[in-house]
């Protein structure tokens, strides 16, 4: 049997399961969705949003794309951004990037000429390679240069027009998976435009590290 035949099985008695576990599950899904925030994750095929964070269908709008970044120049992101924010009304937006990820690395080398498509994305991740002087090894330089790119896309879309316009002030967080043991580490704790008032960042601030620790707690109880 082929992998995609293999998948489609696997839908099946996922399908079966779920229904029979909660019926009410799939008419719930067809009603609609109302996600509380907005993922923008890494494409890479180990970091899935939904296992990592303990979530269940309809709870993320998930964006995935090589090395988690995001550009006011793309309108693939901007469009997601916009839809979550302005339609959706999410109350977080998590940027979420992995260590020892194949983009952030990529980006540290020789551009690839095969790749065109992914030199020219990557290639902005090149600018911070001069705050990797203290690096201890390549692998170091690799995931600290991730940190550093979780918190430069969380700052790029805080300054958005679409999120600083917002009424109710999504909070922006800039988070990092560890392959390594599975857990997920806050770089930059969930911050909302000033203009909407300083107690709401003090507040998330605050926030981040409960809901951090109940996904922690989810994922060992599961």
């Amino acid at each position: 049997m082929n992998r995609t035949k293999h998948m489609l099985l696997r839908n099946m008695a996922w399908a079966r399961e779920s229904a029979q576990s909660n019926p009410a599950f799939f008419a719930g899904l067809a009603r609609g969705q109302s996600p509380n925030a907005l993922w923008i994750g890494c494409s890479d095929s180990r970091v899935p949003a939904e296992i990592v964070t303990n979530c269940s269908p309809g709870e993320l709008f998930v964006h995935r794309n090589i090395a988690n970044l995001f550009s006011t120049d793309d309108d693939n992101t901007m469009s997601v951004l916009e839809y979550a924010v302005q339609v959706l009304k999410v109350d977080d937006i998590i940027v979420c990037g992995h260590y020892g990820c194949g983009g952030v690395k990529a980006s540290l080398l020789p551009p690839p000429a095969d790749l065109p498509h992914v030199a020219r994305r990557i290639a902005r991740m090149r600018s911070r390679a001069s705050a990797l002087d203290g690096c201890a090894s390549s692998d170091d330089q690799v995931d600290r240069l991730a940190e550093l790119n979780v918190i430069a896309q969380a700052k790029a879309i805080r300054a958005t027009s679409i999120v600083r316009n917002a009424p109710h002030a999504p909070a922006v967080h800039g988070w990092i998976f560890g392959l390594h043991d599975g857990h997920i580490k806050v770089l930059a704790a969930g911050e909302r435009h000033a203009t909407h008032g300083a107690s709401h960042s003090a507040s998330s601030q605050r926030d981040a590290a409960p809901v951090l620790q109940q996904h922690r707690a989810e994922a060992m109880a599961g």
